[in-house]
């Protein structure tokens, strides 16, 4: 099964602006219980997903100026990126059914 890459600052850039696969990013915080109740859903579909979308988490502490880049205003809160651009955004307690419909427009 595929795992969810960790990302910072450092490496948003590389592992997220330039895939060449869509990626989609998980913003969360340590401290949002949401965010936690998200993270299996985004680990099923890490392994779902392997080989056609790249799934990354960023701890929003970590990843402040990836987080304004994007616009993520609150945790959680997903990103679709594909080529380098927000495609999707999808904030809050949301369903696994919300974002594979997310992600289905933009992978086969």
């Amino acid at each position: 099964m595929a795992e969810v890459v960790k990302v910072t600052d450092a490496d948003f850039e590389e592992k997220v602006l330039k895939s060449d696969k869509p990626v989609l990013v998980d913003f969360y915080g340590t401290w949002c219980a949401p965010c936690q109740q998200l993270k299996p859903v985004v680990e099923e579909l890490a392994g779902e997903y392997e080989g056609r979308l790249v799934v990354v988490e960023a701890e929003v502490s970590e990843a402040p100026e990836a987080a304004g880049s994007l616009d993520v205003l609150g945790v959680p809160t997903s990103v679709l990126v594909v080529g380098g651009e927000a495609k999707d955004t999808l904030t809050g307690s949301i369903t696994k059914a919300e974002v594979v419909e997310v992600i289905s427009k933009h992978v086969s």
